[in-house]
């Protein structure tokens, strides 16, 4: 399928998805945010891949929203020609458009592969929003990571607080906030942000897809379990994650491919592992 926004390929068991407007930077236009969930949802309830890569072309890797078509679409916010009313639809209309961006990036923490984002240039604005969302990211020398919001007088609002924070120290969060600075890749590097740091595009690529090689070796049941795990422990107690890994395991547990993985292992070949089922999504009524 064409994507206005991304090319997608597919290739033992890594699904890549390339950010195609180097133009525009690669900003997020409203095609974006359809597309996005759209091609996600299709490769995890597909499953069509065991691991997502996500990488960009040109200078940048994004360039954040794109402000003129979110103006565009948004229309005039000047007072003097709108009614209370209107001002008051404008406001929910507004919610609306920030929850359904906000579902574009929460498809990447919930599908359940894991998700790689190779970095280069700068990741701006919602930028930083993407790459937060992924479980990994990997940088170029060259790149940066800006929370450039409150440069435009607004407040981040697509997921970067409720993540970065998790992430990174709280202090640091607050001055890349507050004063829309430049955070280098050495300096996302040293505070955990991001797993390593290449020299250039291409050495960065052939690492990525290395790890997601390795992350394709494995039993796609036991990765999915240990993503699912993560993502619970971090955002509830030590007990609570304790107690849902054990349930997990006591219904997912998987003796037969304990068996194989050790086998092969013993065989210095690879596994034979069952894949991730397909699964149908609901429709919303």
């Amino acid at each position: 399928m064409a994507y206005q926004c991304f090319e997608v390929t597919t290739e033992d068991g890594i699904a890549h998805i390339i950010l195609t407007r180097p133009e525009k930077r690669n900003s997020m236009g409203p095609e974006f945010w359809d597309e996005l969930p759209e091609i996600i949802e299709a490769i995890d309830d597909g499953a069509k891949a065991r691991v997502i890569v996500i990488s960009s072309t040109g200078p940048h890797f994004s360039a954040g929203l794109d402000i003129k078509a979110f103006g565009a679409a948004s229309g005039s916010s000047n007072a003097d020609d709108a009614d209370e009313e209107l001002l008051g639809q404008r406001g929910a209309a507004f919610y609306d458009n920030v929850l359904r961006m906000q579902k574009t990036f929460n498809c990447l923490e919930v599908c359940r592969m894991p998700v790689l984002v190779a970095i280069q240039g700068g990741a701006i604005g919602g930028g930083v929003d993407f790459a937060t969302a992924c479980d990994m990211r990997y940088a170029t020398e060259d790149a940066f990571f800006t929370i450039y919001e409150v440069n435009i007088a607004m407040t981040a609002d697509v997921g970067t607080f409720p993540r970065l924070v998790k992430l990174i120290p709280e202090g640091i969060v607050r001055e890349l906030a507050y004063t829309g600075r430049r955070m280098s890749a050495a300096e996302a590097h040293r505070v955990g942000l991001v797993n390593q740091v290449f020299p250039d595009q291409p050495s960065m690529l052939d690492a990525v897809m290395s790890i997601a090689r390795e992350i394709a070796s494995k039993a796609p049941l036991a990765v999915y379990g240990c993503k699912r795990m993560i993502n619970y422990a971090r955002d509830h107690s030590t007990a609570d994650g304790l107690d849902y890994v054990g349930i997990w395991n006591a219904s997912m547990l998987q003796p037969a491919e304990m068996a194989e993985a050790i086998l092969a292992n013993n065989e210095q070949r690879p596994g034979e592992f069952v894949d991730l089922p397909s699964r149908r999504r609901r429709t919303a009524k």
